[in-house]
């Protein structure tokens, strides 16, 4: 009785171990470490550690070639972190619409510091009372552009709030010259878009001579 009992309990604990379940494909469901060594397998790597090396070095420099064409394209699916987001989207819009003292702040800043290799003391008084003006107006226009980023979040965005890194990198951007900044903007200083670039035409070969 006792025998017949255990041998019931253990089929009944066997049995259902024993089954795999097949997934919706008609085949047992791959376990992680299959499913990682199916995607190493999928990788193509040469037997050959320097040519491994080597492959894996030309990948990764496509892959940042791509990421860097995306960015200066101002590609938004493909955008680091750092400007990825609506928030990002709208300060970028916002700074680059209007024009701002900052944009000059940097080549006034080396005016300044080439005229201090000067000995002439005119020269010298004129440019300090110049950068007291200038770092006065940069101040100023700080304090406006997060007033306006802050009223513009509220009237596009008011579902998000911005945080301190938010207004920081506005106030970064506007003190960068047009010029340099990435991504680049899509809107000039007097709020009208940048009309996209024509794509480069080819040039036919000329003709040679006597034909």
């Amino acid at each position: 009785m006792f025998g017949r009992k255990g041998k019931d309990s253990a089929e009944q604990v066997i049995e259902p171990a024993a089954v795999v379940k097949p997934d919706g494909k008609g085949r047992p469901t791959p376990t992680r470490k299959e499913a990682e060594a199916a995607r190493k397998a999928s990788i193509k790597v040469p037997s050959d550690p320097k040519e491994a090396k080597k492959a894996m070095r030309d990948r990764d420099r496509d892959a940042r070639a791509a990421d860097r064409a995306a960015l200066m394209a101002g590609d938004e699916r493909r955008l680091p972190a750092r400007d990825s987001g609506a928030a990002r989207s709208m300060i970028r819009n916002s700074v680059d619409g209007r024009r701002s003292v900052g944009e000059i702040f940097i080549p006034v800043a080396i005016l300044v510091l080439l005229s201090g290799f000067l000995r002439n003391e005119l020269i010298i008084k004129i440019t300090y009372y110049v950068w007291v003006v200038m770092l006065a107006l940069v101040v100023l226009d700080v304090i406006w552009i997060i007033i306006q980023l802050r009223k513009k979040a509220k009237d596009e965005l008011p579902d998000t709030s911005l945080k301190a890194g938010d207004y920081l990198y506005g106030v970064m951007r506007s003190l960068t010259l047009r010029r340099l900044r990435v991504p680049p903007p899509k809107f000039r200083s007097g709020g009208r878009p940048v009309e996209p670039k024509a794509p480069k035409v080819p040039k036919e070969p000329k003709a040679p001579k006597g034909s």
